[in-house]
């Protein structure tokens, strides 16, 4: 990598001139970006590794707030183990123990349609587990893209662990089993698409997957599934939302629009989107890749021209994403051009550029996005370090700061008011934690991506969906 200038964070078609007396992070020599992104990277596996339960292999939501599991988590921190053994931070007997831990605990927890005493129903697991022994949490729902996100992260453990050694058989088998139980087709309530969910209380969530955003992993998980597929038609349902919902232009960028950067990264965690295309991509002249690529530009720019005022935000500093937020309150702000109003601030949110933004940053946003402009990214990664150092804690950074909630008095929901600086989280969550580490290892050596090419799970189902081209051809 060459020097990481301020010229390669701001210049993508932009034709700024470069500053004089740049600070550490605009202009720093290779050397210290991969000592800066090599800590960050260990510090976040260690999150994974150290937060989970070695006994069970459940993963918490959050930490160190206590917390239940998050199925999500989980499927994350499968995806974590590999990470760790090519780094050399846990050998890959460790990794091998702490996957077959998790796998056959996540298999012999019960299912079924009774309100408590079960993990999931139908072969889809509750949102959350309660830590001990695994079961649903309060009355959490049965989430489709939930128990995808674990699936994904699970079938990455089948292809990585590849040997003869009867462990390693045995994660093949319980994945095998994990996924093959699934009934896609029961969720298809309103088919051909699918649901986001169920309650035994209520029944059915009332919304289906519609649109551009980070199911598409629940409809190549469905068409690939090796005993309970859903036809083909669902992924054609999938794609007529787009244009309707997602298609248009944004800060200078043509692309399928997502306002919170999670949704054009947690698929990718996994899927290596270069130079395959569906039918609808294929139309466009583009792939899911690019259109990430894109996305990341346009959340940078975005927060270059801080429409709403905020503090902090800069070309340098940016990333609106789904996060933990200071509290639920309307409060008089002061904009960056002085004009006084009511803004409304929130706790925990999707949060997305001209959906909804209270000026909260998480680091996790920008940073997953490096595999897709890492140009920008990884100064951006250095800059919040160096301009707030308060972010970054045992494990990397928190989950999110606030440079513009600077209310004393207020009680807040999390975190804590650094002073002068603003709201900053004291938790980091494991779905966000997870998508910084898979997409870091995808960045430098193609961690994931490599492994789950070879998975002939997904292939089946990427082909099902018509995906053609590049590594598929």
């Amino acid at each position: 990598m060459s020097l990481l200038t301020r010229r390669a964070v701001l210049a993508h078609g932009a034709g700024l001139a470069l500053a004089a007396n740049l600070p550490s992070w605009a202009e720093a020599p290779a050397p210290v970006a991969d000592t800066f992104l090599a800590d960050l990277e260990r510090r976040t596996f260690d999150f994974f590794w150290e937060t989970t339960d070695a006994r069970t292999g459940l993963a918490p939501d959050r930490w160190p707030t206590p917390s239940f599991a998050s199925i999500a988590a989980i499927g994350f921190a499968l995806s974590a183990y590999p990470v760790g053994v090519a780094r050399g931070y846990v050998t890959r007997n460790q990794a091998r123990d702490r996957t077959l831990t998790t796998l056959r605990f996540l298999a012999q927890l019960p299912q079924g349609p009774a309100k408590t005493g079960v993990a999931g129903h139908k072969g889809f697991f509750y949102h959350f587990l309660d830590m001990k022994e695994g079961l649903r949490f309060a009355q959490c729902e049965l989430s489709t893209v939930d128990t995808a996100l674990l699936l994904m992260g699970a079938l990455h453990a089948q292809s990585y662990f590849d040997g003869e050694q009867p462990e390693e058989a045995s994660i093949r088998s319980l994945v095998d089993e994990l996924y093959g139980r699934v009934d896609w087709a029961w969720a298809q309530v309103r088919p051909p698409s699918i649901g986001h969910g169920w309650t035994p209380e209520k029944g059915f969530i009332p919304s289906d997957w519609k649109g551009y955003n980070e199911a598409m992993m629940v409809y190549l998980l469905a068409l690939g599934s090796p005993t309970r597929p859903v036809k083909p038609e669902a992924y054609d349902a999938w794609l007529s939302t787009y244009d309707a919902h997602s298609w248009g232009e944004s800060h200078g960028q043509t692309l399928l629009r997502f306002p919170p950067l999670f949704g054009h990264q947690f698929t990718h965690c996994w899927v290596d989107f270069r130079g395959i295309r569906d039918a609808y991509m294929r139309a466009k002249g583009l792939d899911y890749f690019e259109n990430s690529r894109r996305a990341t530009y346009v959340q940078r720019d975005y927060a270059a021209a801080n429409p709403l005022g905020w503090q902090g935000y800069s070309a340098e500093v940016w990333g609106v994403s789904a996060s933990d937020g200071p509290a639920d309150i309307k409060l008089n702000y002061t904009t960056t051009t002085g004009k006084t109003e009511k803004r409304r601030f929130i706790s925990y949110a999707g949060r997305g550029m001209g959906l909804y933004d209270d000026g909260t940053l998480a680091p996790y946003a920008a940073g997953s996005s490096i595999a897709f402009a890492p140009e920008i990214v990884i100064p951006a990664l250095m800059a919040i370090k160096e301009r707030y150092p308060h972010t970054w804690g045992r494990y990397g950074f928190w989950d999110a700061f606030n440079p513009s909630f600077n209310y004393p008095d207020v009680r807040l929901t999390h975190g804590r008011i650094e002073p002068g600086k603003g709201w900053v989280d004291t938790d980091m969550l494991g779905i966000d934690q997870g998508p910084l580490l898979a997409m870091m290892g995808n960045h430098r050596g193609e961690l994931i991506w490599s492994v789950m090419r070879k998975n002939p799970h997904l292939v089946r189902g990427l082909k099902k969906a018509g995906f053609t081209g590049g590594w598929l051809g």
